[in-house]
């Protein structure tokens, strides 16, 4: 393919007004993103008319119709831009559905229109139109164009850039200022709303005017923010949820002792600070899953017995549950077997006697 031919290039223009004495110069800047959301409808549009174009036709390719058909379209677009305004007039006093407003539905629609015209006769009449092998066909043409750089992406900025200004009749998009002088257009330029910009945050090479500034600000995945869970550490935005999940201090995790009945969520940072608070509690979490027929009262006596034997310095090393079950059995060796007094057998056995008869 040959390369496209050279764009006219959009600098700021001087402007003739009504007089031809008062010359006037006009701000040329447009809305970065919109223009280059624009611009990337323009290579699907093609390759959906050269294929549909060339298709059945054993002399013809997509690719040997591209120039010219490439040319058609831009001119179809300019002329529709063009003659847009009087348009939407003439379409408010008809029946049709209210349309979108927006520059890139707007020329959106156009470019569908125009690939609509070059369908020749075997697309029309053949189910060509539905069938898969026609949109691979277009992707692939899509690749091709893409690859051998038939259409760049700053000609097509520079042609979208033109078109909504054409059809922005509500200036949403793009500076309509005008001015006396070229000096007042340049001074203008620093501080106009549609002046592009690039992020400042590294890593991201996102454009948008400077209107946008905020908004960007606020989404930007490279920005880098506080952790969203309080802890010391500034987390680029799009790391955010692998930090809180993995590496932050802050996250939640279960109690060491979560699997013999401490259900405490906690930040990791403070684990040991949790374990030693919560010794007593732990040793009873402990004793419970060795002694399971004893009563709440003996595993508290039972508590104290070793707390009266070792060191508390000596259980708070045991960080898991365990450490902490070795070192207990260790100590109850030393203390002996835990005693289950016979009347709390028979006070027992009694409550479930009487529960049995109650149900009876």
């Amino acid at each position: 393919m040959d390369p496209p031919a050279c764009d006219a290039d959009l600098v700021p223009r001087r402007i003739e007004s009504a007089k031809e004495d008062c010359p006037s110069f006009e701000c040329d800047l447009s809305d970065t993103e919109i223009v280059h959301k624009i611009a990337q409808v323009f290579v699907p549009g093609l390759a959906t008319a050269c294929v549909d174009n060339t298709t059945g036709d054993m002399f013809r390719s997509p690719a040997s119709v591209a120039v010219d058909i490439r040319k058609e379209m831009v001119d179809y677009l300019m002329q529709r831009s063009e003659t847009f305004l009087a348009e939407s007039v003439i379409s408010e006093h008809g029946r049709e559905a209210e349309a979108s407003d927006h520059p890139y539905d707007i020329i959106g629609d156009f470019v569908d229109d125009f690939a609509s015209s070059k369908r020749n006769l075997f697309s029309r009449v053949s189910g060509w139109l539905l069938s898969e092998k026609r949109e691979d066909n277009i992707d692939d043409f899509v690749q091709e164009m893409e690859m051998n750089g038939f259409w760049l992406l700053d000609r097509r900025e520079a042609i979208a850039q033109t078109l909504l200004k054409n059809v922005d009749f509500k200036n949403a998009f793009h500076c309509d200022m005008k001015f006396n002088s070229a000096e007042e257009l340049a001074g203008h330029g620093h501080n106009c709303s549609f002046k592009s910009m690039t992020c400042a945050n590294e890593g991201c090479n996102s454009r948008f005017c400077a209107s946008h500034l905020k908004k960007h600000d606020s989404i930007c995945p490279f920005k880098i923010i506080p952790c969203e869970q309080k802890c010391s550490d500034g987390i680029m935005r799009r790391e955010m949820d692998r930090h809180c999940i993995t590496v932050c201090p802050m996250k939640l995790v279960n109690c060491p002792f979560y699997a013999v009945g401490c259900e405490s969520a906690i930040p990791y940072c403070v684990i040991e600070q949790h374990c030693s608070d919560n010794l007593h509690s732990h040793l009873v979490c402990i004793l419970q899953s060795i002694h399971k027929e004893a009563s709440e009262d003996h595993l508290r006596q039972r508590v104290e017995q070793l707390e009266k034997v070792a060191s508390s310095s000596q259980l708070a090393e045991a960080r898991d549950a365990r450490s902490l079950i070795y070192k207990v059995k260790h100590l109850e060796a030393k203390l002996g077997p835990l005693e289950v007094h016979s009347k709390d057998k028979d006070s027992e056995e009694n409550v479930e006697i009487s529960n049995r008869e109650n149900c009876l």
